[in-house]
Protein backbone atom coordinates (compact mmCIF):
# COMPACT_ATOMS: atom_id res chain seq x y z
CA UNK A 1 0.00 0.00 0.00
CA UNK A 2 1.32 3.49 -0.69
CA UNK A 3 -0.45 6.23 1.36
CA UNK A 4 0.52 10.01 3.00
CA UNK A 5 2.36 9.24 5.76
CA UNK A 6 1.16 10.88 8.77
CA UNK A 7 3.25 13.31 11.82
CA UNK A 8 2.93 10.38 14.02
CA UNK A 9 5.10 8.28 11.91
CA UNK A 10 8.16 10.95 11.79
CA UNK A 11 10.50 8.76 13.73
CA UNK A 12 9.68 5.70 11.46
CA UNK A 13 10.30 7.76 8.48
CA UNK A 14 13.64 8.89 10.00
CA UNK A 15 15.11 5.58 10.83
CA UNK A 16 14.00 4.49 7.02
CA UNK A 17 15.80 7.48 5.98
CA UNK A 18 19.23 6.61 8.17
CA UNK A 19 18.94 3.07 6.93
CA UNK A 20 19.23 4.15 3.52
CA UNK A 21 21.62 6.64 3.39
CA UNK A 22 23.84 4.99 5.19
CA UNK A 23 24.28 2.92 1.96
CA UNK A 24 26.00 5.20 -0.40
CA UNK A 25 28.00 7.00 1.69
CA UNK A 26 31.88 5.62 1.19
CA UNK A 27 32.84 6.88 4.50
CA UNK A 28 29.91 6.08 6.60
CA UNK A 29 27.23 8.42 7.80
CA UNK A 30 28.03 12.02 8.49
CA UNK A 31 27.30 12.44 12.39
CA UNK A 32 25.82 15.98 12.88
CA UNK A 33 23.71 15.95 15.69
CA UNK A 34 20.27 16.67 13.36
CA UNK A 35 17.28 15.26 14.94
CA UNK A 36 16.28 13.84 12.00
CA UNK A 37 12.63 13.04 13.61
CA UNK A 38 12.06 16.17 14.20
CA UNK A 39 13.16 18.00 10.81
CA UNK A 40 10.97 14.43 8.86
CA UNK A 41 8.15 15.91 11.23
CA UNK A 42 8.58 19.13 10.47
CA UNK A 43 8.53 18.05 6.27
CA UNK A 44 5.09 15.84 6.36
CA UNK A 45 3.35 18.80 8.03
CA UNK A 46 4.60 21.46 5.99
CA UNK A 47 1.50 22.52 3.91
CA UNK A 48 3.33 22.92 0.08
CA UNK A 49 4.78 19.31 0.88
CA UNK A 50 4.05 15.64 -0.19
CA UNK A 51 5.31 12.64 1.74
CA UNK A 52 4.51 9.16 0.57
CA UNK A 53 5.43 6.20 2.31
CA UNK A 54 4.76 2.13 0.89
CA UNK A 55 4.01 -0.20 3.70
CA UNK A 56 4.15 -4.10 3.79
CA UNK A 57 2.00 -5.72 6.63
CA UNK A 58 2.30 -2.72 8.66
CA UNK A 59 5.59 -1.53 8.14
CA UNK A 60 6.97 1.22 6.66
CA UNK A 61 9.31 -0.16 3.53
CA UNK A 62 9.47 3.24 1.36
CA UNK A 63 9.29 7.43 1.27
CA UNK A 64 9.14 10.16 -1.20
CA UNK A 65 8.94 13.61 -0.44
CA UNK A 66 8.31 16.46 -2.55
CA UNK A 67 7.21 20.33 -3.27
CA UNK A 68 7.83 22.82 -6.28
CA UNK A 69 11.35 24.05 -6.19
CA UNK A 70 11.92 27.57 -4.70
CA UNK A 71 12.42 29.87 -8.13
CA UNK A 72 11.22 27.08 -10.77
CA UNK A 73 7.99 27.20 -12.93
CA UNK A 74 4.76 26.34 -11.38
CA UNK A 75 4.48 22.92 -13.71
CA UNK A 76 7.74 21.68 -11.86
CA UNK A 77 8.11 19.37 -8.87
CA UNK A 78 11.49 18.67 -7.02
CA UNK A 79 11.61 14.90 -5.20
CA UNK A 80 13.54 15.81 -2.31
CA UNK A 81 13.85 12.48 -0.93
CA UNK A 82 13.24 9.01 -2.13
CA UNK A 83 14.11 5.78 -0.29
CA UNK A 84 13.26 2.27 -0.02
CA UNK A 85 14.38 -0.01 3.03
CA UNK A 86 17.67 -1.56 1.91
CA UNK A 87 15.97 -5.09 3.09
CA UNK A 88 13.54 -4.37 0.42
CA UNK A 89 15.44 -3.40 -2.45
CA UNK A 90 14.82 -4.89 -5.80
CA UNK A 91 11.14 -6.32 -4.59
CA UNK A 92 9.53 -3.82 -6.64
CA UNK A 93 8.44 -1.25 -3.78
CA UNK A 94 10.32 1.83 -5.49
CA UNK A 95 9.09 1.44 -8.76
CA UNK A 96 5.52 1.56 -7.24
CA UNK A 97 5.98 4.13 -5.28
CA UNK A 98 8.03 5.91 -8.10
CA UNK A 99 4.58 5.52 -10.40
CA UNK A 100 2.57 6.60 -7.05
CA UNK A 101 4.79 9.66 -7.14
CA UNK A 102 3.83 10.31 -11.20
CA UNK A 103 0.34 10.17 -10.69
CA UNK A 104 0.05 12.31 -7.88
CA UNK A 105 2.35 15.11 -10.14
CA UNK A 106 -0.13 14.53 -13.39
CA UNK A 107 -3.07 15.30 -11.01
CA UNK A 108 -1.42 18.43 -9.83
CA UNK A 109 -0.56 19.45 -13.97
CA UNK A 110 3.68 18.95 -13.01
CA UNK A 111 5.34 18.99 -16.30
CA UNK A 112 8.97 18.36 -15.15
CA UNK A 113 10.38 16.46 -12.28
CA UNK A 114 13.91 17.18 -10.78
CA UNK A 115 16.36 16.07 -8.15
CA UNK A 116 19.67 15.25 -7.01
CA UNK A 117 21.24 12.10 -6.69
CA UNK A 118 24.70 11.70 -4.30
CA UNK A 119 27.23 10.85 -7.10
CA UNK A 120 28.61 7.96 -4.65
CA UNK A 121 24.95 6.35 -5.22
CA UNK A 122 25.44 4.20 -9.00
CA UNK A 123 22.88 2.17 -7.68
CA UNK A 124 20.24 5.00 -7.13
CA UNK A 125 21.64 6.43 -10.66
CA UNK A 126 20.66 2.94 -12.16
CA UNK A 127 16.97 3.14 -10.93
CA UNK A 128 16.38 6.73 -11.75
CA UNK A 129 17.78 5.57 -15.16
CA UNK A 130 15.22 2.56 -15.48
CA UNK A 131 12.58 5.22 -14.59
CA UNK A 132 13.51 7.74 -17.45
CA UNK A 133 15.15 10.00 -15.32
CA UNK A 134 18.31 11.77 -17.26
CA UNK A 135 20.79 14.18 -16.39
CA UNK A 136 20.12 17.90 -16.62
CA UNK A 137 21.49 19.14 -19.49
CA UNK A 138 21.43 22.49 -18.67
CA UNK A 139 23.21 21.85 -15.02
CA UNK A 140 26.03 19.49 -15.61
CA UNK A 141 27.65 18.43 -12.92
CA UNK A 142 31.27 20.30 -12.03
CA UNK A 143 34.34 18.69 -10.69
CA UNK A 144 33.74 18.53 -6.72
CA UNK A 145 29.98 18.36 -7.03
CA UNK A 146 28.79 15.36 -4.21
CA UNK A 147 25.12 15.37 -6.32
CA UNK A 148 24.14 14.82 -10.07
CA UNK A 149 20.79 16.79 -11.02
CA UNK A 150 18.19 14.47 -12.69
CA UNK A 151 15.11 15.61 -14.82
CA UNK A 152 12.11 13.74 -15.45
CA UNK A 153 9.59 14.55 -18.62
CA UNK A 154 6.44 14.04 -16.01
CA UNK A 155 4.13 13.45 -19.10
CA UNK A 156 6.45 11.69 -21.00
CA UNK A 157 7.38 14.25 -23.72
Amino acid sequence: MIRTALPAEAADVAELHRRARTTYYPDGLPDDDTDWPAVWRGVIERPDTRVLCAVRATRLVGIASFRPAEGAPADSVKLFQFHVDPGHWRSGIGAELHAACVEQWLADGKRTATLEVHVDNQRAQAFYARQGWVPDPEQPPREGDHHLLLTYAVNGE
